[in-house]
């Protein structure tokens, strides 16, 4: 075990052993739905969510690797590198810690007292500070040359030396930091030019707001960070500076005398010229940082509900784009998603003529579900369809649309339908996303979804790399059908990536659908590796053996294979036919290298191959009465649905054009922590009115019925 599995192991609370098969697998090249899935004796069962934290701090480990190696070096240049503080650097896993050994090492730019160590005064500050010499006038006197024109510039140029040991002692600044850890608080004040305009409204919570910064939750401290980005709010963070005085003279000045007093001075002017803005900032990054870590941690979540929502499955859709000026883009889709015909409904202007078309197209194109998108027009068009009559029974579903715009313009759009403008691709991809969200959604940027809380005020490294970790986890929980998956969908299964994922695509073109997993290998350069990490993921319905539409592992068909021949029949009986799987004592295949968990999961497989986690998708409906916020009255329940989930609590679209809010103290009897525990994205609820503010454009709701 090495250093870098330790301490992940302490700060994980997991077996060491756990952590270190985990990091080999990961160094292997493994990927964490892989390993989640099909690793399990060697993981000792951890599931993705702890795989993927494993990951990330290893990561992050490696990445204070590579500070301390550049830190070791930079001193070792300097010849100031001895044995103590070599063990000191290689002991530091803190980044604070580390950067604190190193400042007073570290190149910097021309300051005060790099000045007056060039004018010869640092002997002066060690006789100061000392604090032995009862005429410190007298002793700066012999410093008084070239360009230091008397003692007090002599003993100025000292205190600036010392003031800068002083910000720059390792003591010192823990001393510091511990004051701040603990009374730091955040305050913010509105810029008085900007208080009475229109754009600070949305501020006028943090015009005056003040607060323990370990108190200070993401939602509130990032949204007075864009109200600062955005010149309306002066946001601060400060702790007692007596405090933090009181601490650094205890360590720094010893008695009372004229040297003292010097002495005492120049601490004062390290803290406030040197260590306090340099806690600011690095608090205010820390903070920030945690927020954002909060704030990326609900997006994930959301993101991930939404790509799990219920998809309707391989049905006749018609999609809707509502509009007033332009009309309605309606398309029609085959089971298959593709595009069989577009045309232009006026609802609003000619609504007899409107009512015609969608039901000859209904009817011409047994279409089996109408899609509307949720944007501008979205609750006319829905009100309209529902009242029309069909020959046959049509499931009708208003769907977010929210992305549609940015996919119908990306070059994504343009390869699937060249010929077709925006508004085409729009309604098709609103239509597609009541098929299938998870096969839809992976071809739009996470953020351009409408899911996320700040999301463009956090780390946008951070984010990317946690939403792509976020698609690939679902993408790989629900399985792809390798012979309909698009190439973005396939780009993020197990081990294969953009360029094995057009590959497979060119090769299904070129040489029909894939009859089986192991003519995956003929796709070029997808090697053994690859397919290792892929195959378990990709499904393909209808293959001469049914194990090739299940999660079993090629690995694992001996297995299957085995017991099926123990039960005197097939593989394919064996999952037609519980009586047989009854049969089969799992204990009696463990090996080394498979165990329990695999078996158990090779057993549910057969139970019901190929199963798809997600939920049933479920019809709904606005209250017919409310249509607009000025329908709202405190009081009023309706049914709603949950569009956004936030930590401070939980938006629901209830048919008004504009969402409600259900703070996190109203969405239940009980106190919540996280809003997750209690709501889900796109979860039909019903909902009480407590507010409508007009002017701030609230609608404040409760669920506490």
């Amino acid at each position: 075990m090495n250093i870098l599995s330790h301490i992940i192991s302490q700060s994980l609370s997991l077996q060491d052993s756990r952590i270190d098969a985990t990091l080999a697998l990961l160094d292997e090249g493994c990927t964490i739905p892989f390993i989640a899935r099909y690793r399990k004796e060697r993981t000792g069962g951890l599931d993705e969510v702890q795989i993927a934290h494993i990951a990330d701090l290893y990561s992050k480990l490696k990445e204070l690797q590579k500070r301390k190696e550049t830190v070791l070096n930079t001193i070792s240049a300097q010849g100031k590198l001895t044995p103590e503080l070599k063990k000191r650097v290689d002991d530091c896993w803190d980044a604070n810690s580390l950067e604190d050994l190193y400042l007073p090492y570290k190149p910097k730019r021309r300051t005060k007292a790099q000045i007056a160590r060039e004018q010869g005064l640092e002997p002066l500050a060690t006789v100061l500070l000392l604090q032995r010499e009862r005429d410190p006038e007298t002793v700066a006197a012999r410093y008084v040359k070239g360009d230091v024109a008397d003692a007090a510039q002599a003993l100025q140029g000292a205190k600036d030396i010392i003031a800068e040991m002083v910000s720059e002692d390792e003591q010192a600044r823990k001393s510091v930091r511990a004051v701040y850890r603990r009374e730091a608080m955040i305050s913010s004040k509105v810029v008085a030019k900007k208080k009475d305009t229109d754009e600070a409204q949305k501020y006028s919570d943090y015009f005056d707001w003040s607060e323990p910064l370990k108190r200070c939750s993401s939602h509130r401290l990032l949204a007075m960070r864009r109200g600062e980005k955005e010149g309306i709010l002066r946001v601060s963070i400060s702790a007692d500076d007596e405090d933090c005085s009181d601490r650094l003279h205890r360590q720094f000045v010893h008695g009372n005398g004229p040297c003292q007093h010097l002495v005492s001075e120049a601490v004062d002017d390290g803290f406030k010229r040197l260590i306090k803005p340099s806690m600011e900032t690095e608090f205010s990054s820390l903070s920030k940082e945690k927020a954002d870590e909060e704030a990326i941690t609900v997006f994930a979540e959301n993101l991930r509900q939404l790509l799990l929502a219920a998809p309707l499955g391989q049905k006749r859709v018609l999609g809707v784009d509502p509009g007033i000026r332009t009309g309605c883009k309606i398309v029609c889709l085959d089971a298959q998603g593709n595009l069989l015909h577009h045309e232009v409904a006026q609802i609003a202007r000619q609504p007899q003529t409107a009512a015609a078309q969608l039901q000859r197209l209904v009817n011409d194109y047994r279409l089996e579900a109408i899609a509307i998108g949720n944007g501008t027009y979205s609750r006319e068009s829905s009100d309209f369809i529902h009242g029309l009559q069909f020959n046959h029974p049509v499931q009708i579903f208003v769907v977010s649309e929210d992305g549609a715009s940015v996919y119908s313009a990306s070059e994504t759009a343009r390869e699937e339908f060249p010929d077709e403008d925006v508004t085409v691709r729009g309604a098709v991809s609103i239509a597609r996303r009541l098929m299938d969200p998870l096969a839809e959604l992976v071809k739009i940027d996470p953020k351009s979804i409408g899911v996320g809380q700040y999301q463009h005020d956090v780390d946008q490294v951070d984010l990317k790399h946690s939403l792509d970790t976020t698609v690939e986890l679902c993408v790989n929980r629900v399985g792809v059908n390798v012979n309909t998956a698009s190439k973005h969908l396939l780009t993020y299964v197990s081990g294969l990536g953009p360029s094995l994922a057009q590959n497979i695509v060119d090769y299904r073109r070129e040489n029909g659908p894939f009859a089986s997993r192991a003519q995956l290998k003929k796709v070029p350069r997808l090697g053994p590796a690859a397919f290792e990490q892929c195959a378990g993921f990709l499904r393909i319905p209808g293959a001469k053996n049914p194990l090739d539409n299940s999660a079993v592992h090629p690995e694992s068909y001996k297995i299957v294979e085995q017991m099926a021949k123990d039960c005197g029949c097939k593989v394919a009986d064996l999952i037609h036919d519980p009586e047989k799987r009854k049969k089969i004592r799992l204990e009696k295949y463990v090996t080394k290298d498979v165990g329990m968990p695999t078996l158990c999961d090779i057993l549910k497989e057969l139970e019901k191959p190929g199963r798809d986690p997600r939920e049933q998708i479920e019809e709904f409906a606005f209250d017919p009465n409310v249509k607009t916020p000025d329908d709202l009255k405190p009081g009023m329940e309706l049914p709603g649905i949950i569009t956004n989930i936030t930590n401070f609590g939980a938006f629901v679209d209830i048919g008004v054009h504009q969402d409600g809010l259900v703070h996190i103290s109203q969405l239940a009897d009980h106190y919540v922590k996280d809003p997750t525990e209690v709501v889900h994205l796109h979860e039909h609820v019903r909902v009480r009115v407590l507010d409508v503010d007009n002017r701030r454009h609230r609608i404040s709701l409760t669920m506490r019925l």
